[in-house]
């Protein structure tokens, strides 16, 4: 694949999934100064895709144009992947695909300290062992085929375990196994 190509996948990355597809926007709103380009690169860039360039706003044109200067400092390696992982994008049937994009619209709505909160979590479930990952993603799924009034005391009781101090907890531990050992004879946990 050539530079041109590269830059050119780089751009309808940015614009159809970063961006989404452009809204319509009013014709006074499009005559407000645009984000501009910092260099030749950006500029040329810029002058082949025009008419997508036209049809964004001054926040889109900022993120394609951040997410060029990303791309730009990607090493080789890191370019294939977002290339493979547009095509997979691509390949994914109409439905899905929408499904995608709300997904990262949502994504980008939340809170930064959310979002890295998400990704903190989401790499601590990666670090650990695959049959760990399997145990939660197992249990993540029977948790979403329980009724909503199941989940909702499940994630009620979730919420008041994590106000608990660890003393609050050790005995609410202790009190589940003596409830668990009186109805069904299981020993109390360590």
């Amino acid at each position: 694949m050539t530079g041109r190509m590269r830059i050119a996948s780089a751009f309808i990355l940015a614009v159809f999934i970063l961006c989404g597809l452009p809204p319509a926007v009013p014709a006074q709103a499009q005559s407000t100064p645009a984000v501009e380009p910092s260099n030749d690169a950006e500029r040329a860039l810029i002058a082949q895709h025009q008419k997508e360039w036209a049809q964004l706003t001054p926040e889109q044109r900022e993120r394609v144009l951040a997410n060029y200067r990303r791309w730009n400092t990607m090493r080789p390696e890191e370019r294939q992947q977002v290339q493979q992982k547009f095509q997979q994008f691509r390949n994914l049937p109409p439905e899905e695909r929408q499904r995608v994009l709300e997904g990262l619209r949502r994504w980008r709505q939340l809170p930064e300290a959310r979002r890295d909160e998400l990704q903190q979590a989401y790499g601590r479930w990666r670090r650990l062992p695959a049959d760990q990952r399997d145990k939660v993603m197992r249990r993540y799924q029977q948790f979403e085929q329980l009724p909503p009034e199941q989940r909702q005391r499940m994630l009620a009781n979730y919420r008041r375990w994590q106000q608990m101090t660890p003393q609050q907890r050790r005995e609410a531990r202790r009190r589940l196994g003596l409830w668990r050992q009186r109805r069904w004879g299981v020993p109390p946990a360590p």
